[in-house]
């Protein structure tokens, strides 16, 4: 039987039977078990302990009430501003009351204002009549025609100084046009006797070289005269030193070979220790590009733990040092108005993971993007680059991606790549404003990007056959990228920015760390050894060099003695008759060569002096010329000036002459105008004689008088028509009289009851914190009885200022090593801390159900009898309510 199917009846049953759907610890689902008992996060547990005693709800539902205390208040606030309104309304009808005596009184003072007006519009006549007259007279003051005559004086007088200096240069200009003939006529003669003079210097320096040839030829023919004699002389004594010198000779050429030898063997042994010395080198610099290689991997990875560990107490630590700083600087950038929306990013720390498998897969995706900044227009855009500009580098700066913000997500339903087993990387991703997310599908298209964990599926789905509907590309769970005509293979194994798991990142890098710095010593150590065995090969090398220099020395000296010993055997032959002949031609010739010197010497002084004549006159001429165009310059200048000077006159005559004319019509105007003003004057005297014979002394405005006229005009308008109905108006004075008391009395009581219930809520705060206390001291006697059952002691932290639960246990057999954390123990032990700290929620809460999914999947069978027992036992003692254990093992 169908008794009601409303919602509301629904939510009623519930409350009243004190049934918590939504409360964890009255039902734990199997996927919120899993997350409860890896949950390492102290604030998690806060909220869980929160949620399970309910205090979570009651500090939403204070939330609520003060929130709704705050709109009530406004609401009074604007109240009282509509009653201000009603206190006019209400004083403007006191006002009609009481001025109903003063009906005549006004329309007597409205036919003085009349006749007060009448000569006031007659006084502001006079004025402005005597104002024209001023103007009239400043403007005939106006000295228009002295200033036309003194600009035509101007103008004359520079006409005439313009004339005499076009005169002056004209004139020097035709000389300066004659003396550029025998400008050119001097040039041509001096070019052709430089030309001559250079010729006969040449003839005479050939004569003169040609003569010094032949007394050097006749000095080394006298020389070997006289060594022939000398040599014939000792022609006796020579065979004996003949056959001493052929002796020496046969033992220096021996010499030689030995030497030569010697030396060939030298530049073998050279060249072998060169080989050697340039394959050492090579391995030392191979040994240093391994070496930076490495110490720059390890100074990456360095930086990366510095950021994982500076990321445990800030998330934003992980994309990049300067981040929080930069977020901060936005935030007071927004605070002090700089931005029209605010900048939203880093991407990667707005988006959180459905699955945490996928980590590495969604990074290799989305790559500089998870760094990059999202701004609503382009002014923001140059705020955010000025900002960034404190913190990076120029042409370093995380990337900026201006797009509109909005609120709706895009509907990308005709877009999407469709799979039936795989989903898109827009649906293993949320965001925490739809902003990021329709980001990502502008820029890098996540909509079209499938995830396809496993490597084989991932190439038979996109390359062996035709890719899914609207696919262009898709990422394995190792973050490898497959299109449907290649492969590529990811760089990177393990997540930076949507990890979740920092700890057991930083053991990783920790112990990679090691491993590069023993690396690193390995490829250092052996550099220094290939140095020093380089250094030795040097110093062999460069001792076997010198070696080689000294032996070929020596062959250069063996050399030149056999040389010499050879040659002087060889002029001993000369003939001595011949030489002597040679020589008497050789004085002949010289003879003739010294006339034909002194002749080509007289030619070459003749042509200099011609030379220098012609020289002398080109100068004089080019010096004339130079002296004109000095003059002609300034005259340049000069007449230059005198044009501008003149145009300028002339500009300056034509303007002042449109100023006197313009002048002269303005007289005539203004005289025409002031005698309509004095016409309209005469008229309006005998307008106000008629209002008012007697002139009246008026102090005030005519504007003034107007609107008091106006004013008084409307209330004998109402006067009149309410003339009569005075009872009506002392009824609608009464009847506002109460209706503004009645608002006031309201607005009183309303803002009385808001400061009542502004106390009930502080004590009511007050109270929730006691219980709070309570609840919590409560929870930590229960958890601490259970683990006593297990031979065990622990203690719970609760930091309700930071939000915060921590849970330490020390199992039995570790009363050494003090109090741990969950993190040092077993997979079991967790478990089992666990379920008692269920347990003692248990205890504090009142639902009348406690339903447990697959609580004890993760404990080994001591622990889970403990446990199934303690469940029991509970069970038992809480016959009332009712518990449900669901468990995939055995439980005989």
């Amino acid at each position: 039987q169908l008794v009601s199917n409303k919602k509301e009846e629904l939510i009623s049953v519930l409350d009243h039977f004190n049934i918590q759907l939504d409360n964890p610890v009255s039902i734990l689902s199997q996927e919120m078990s899993k997350q409860f008992l890896h949950s390492k996060n102290e604030t998690d547990k806060y909220k869980f302990f929160m949620k399970a005693t309910l205090l979570e709800q009651m500090k939403r539902d204070y939330i609520h009430i003060k929130h709704t205390e705050t709109i009530t208040r406004q609401q009074v606030e604007r109240q009282e501003e509509c009653l201000k309104d009603l206190k006019q309304e209400f004083l403007q009808k006191k006002e009609r009351y009481e001025s109903l005596s003063s009906f005549s009184d006004l329309k007597e003072t409205l036919e003085n204002l009349k006749k007060k007006m009448a000569w006031c519009l007659v006084r502001d006549k006079e004025q402005s009549i005597q104002q024209l007259k001023e103007e009239i007279r400043k403007e005939e003051k106006n000295k228009h025609e002295d200033n036309l005559k003194l600009c035509q004086s101007k103008l004359v007088q520079t006409e005439k100084r313009l004339q005499i200096i076009k005169k002056r240069t004209d004139s020097l200009r035709e000389e300066q046009k004659s003396l550029r003939e025998d400008h050119l006529n001097f040039k041509q003669q001096a070019k052709i006797t430089n030309k001559a003079h250079k010729e006969q210097e040449l003839v005479y320096f050939r004569a003169l070289n040609k003569l010094k040839q032949t007394e050097r030829e006749q000095s080394l023919l006298q020389e070997k005269i006289n060594k022939a004699k000398a040599s014939e002389r000792l022609n006796n004594s020579g065979e004996t030193k003949r056959s001493k010198q052929q002796a020496t000779l046969g033992d220096l050429k021996e010499q030689l070979a030995e030497l030569q030898r010697k030396c060939l063997q030298l530049n073998e042994d050279i060249k072998k220790k060169h080989q050697a010395l340039l394959k050492g080198k090579e391995e030392r610099d191979k040994l240093r590009i391994e070496a930076k290689s490495v110490q720059f991997a390890y100074e990456s990875k360095l930086k990366r733990k510095n950021q994982l560990l500076a990321s445990r107490s800030n998330k934003l630590k992980r994309f990049g040092d300067h981040v929080p700083d930069l977020v901060a600087a936005i935030n007071d950038a927004c605070a002090a108005g700089h931005f029209i929306k605010k900048p939203i990013g880093p991407i990667g720390a707005c988006i959180s993971l459905k699955d945490p498998t996928l980590a590495v897969s969604v990074e290799c995706c989305l790559r500089s993007f998870m760094k990059a900044f999202c701004c609503d227009n382009y002014k923001d855009e140059s705020v955010l680059q000025g900002l960034m500009s404190r913190f990076y580098p120029k042409g370093n700066r995380p990337q900026i991606i201006v797009s509109p913000f909005s609120d709706k997500l895009y509907n990308v339903h005709g877009r999407k790549a469709c799979h039936p087993d795989y989903l898109t990387v827009l649906d293993t991703i949320t965001a925490t404003t739809p902003v990021i997310i329709n980001c990502l599908v502008d820029m890098r298209g996540i909509e079209t990007i499938l995830v396809i964990k496993e490597k084989d599926k991932a190439r038979r789905i996109m390359q062996k056959g035709r890719p899914p509907k609207n696919c262009r590309e898709a990422f394995t769970a190792e973050g490898d990228q497959v299109f449907p005509n290649r492969y590529y293979t990811s760089e990177f194994s393990m997540a930076k920015y949507l990890s979740g798991d920092i700890e057991t990142e930083i053991n990783l890098l920790e112990s990679e760390l090691e491993n590069l710095k023993a690396q690193l010593s390995r490829f250092q150590l052996q550099a220094n050894f290939v140095t020093e065995d380089i250094l030795s090969m040097e110093n062999i090398l460069n001792s076997t060099i010198k070696t080689l220099k000294k032996t070929q020395a020596s062959e250069n000296q063996v050399k030149a003695v056999i040389s010499e010993l050879e040659t002087a055997s060889e002029e001993q032959s000369d003939d001595f008759t011949s030489l002597e002949e040679v020589a008497q031609e050789n004085q002949q010739k010289i003879e003739v060569e010294k006339q034909a010197v002194q002749e080509a010497k007289a030619e070459l002084d003749k042509q200099q002096n011609t030379s220098e004549e012609a020289d002398s006159n080109y100068s004089s001429v080019r010096d004339k010329i130079d002296q004109l165009l000095e003059e002609i310059e300034p005259l340049k200048d000069e007449q230059l000036k005198l044009e501008t000077e003149c145009v300028k006159h002339e500009r300056n005559l034509k303007l002042l002459e449109k100023k006197l004319k313009t002048h002269e019509d303005n007289v005539q105007a203004m005289n025409s105008a002031l005698s309509e003003k004095e016409q309209e004057l005469q008229e309006n005297v005998e307008k106000a004689k008629q209002i008012s014979p007697e002139r009246q002394h008026v102090t005030c405005s005519t504007k003034s008088i107007d609107t008091e006229i106006t004013r008084l005009k409307k209330k004998l308008k109402v006067y009149e028509s309410n003339h009569g109905e005075q009872e009506q108006v002392i009824r609608e004075y009464a009847e506002a009289l109460s209706l503004y008391k009645e608002k006031t009395n309201q607005v009183r009581d309303l803002r009385r009851f808001i400061d009542r219930l502004n106390n009930i809520m502080s004590d009511r705060q007050n109270r929730y914190k006691i219980m709070r206390r309570s609840l919590s001291v409560r929870c930590k006697l229960y958890f601490n009885n259970f683990l006593i059952k297990m031979n065990c002691c622990g203690s719970m932290i609760f930091d309700h200022n930071n939000e915060t639960l921590s849970i330490s246990v020390k199992p039995p057999g570790r009363d050494k090593d003090g109090a741990s954390d969950m993190r040092s123990l077993s997979g079991g032990e967790r478990s089992f801390s666990t379920v008692c700290f269920m347990l003692s929620l248990w205890e504090i809460t009142e639902s009348p159900f406690r339903c447990l999914d697959e609580f004890d999947v993760y404990m080994d069978m001591h622990n889970r009898r403990i446990c199934l027992d303690l469940l029991l036992e509970l069970s038992e003692r809480q016959h009332l309510r009712q518990f449900i254990f669901i468990t995939p093992l055995n439980t005989r």
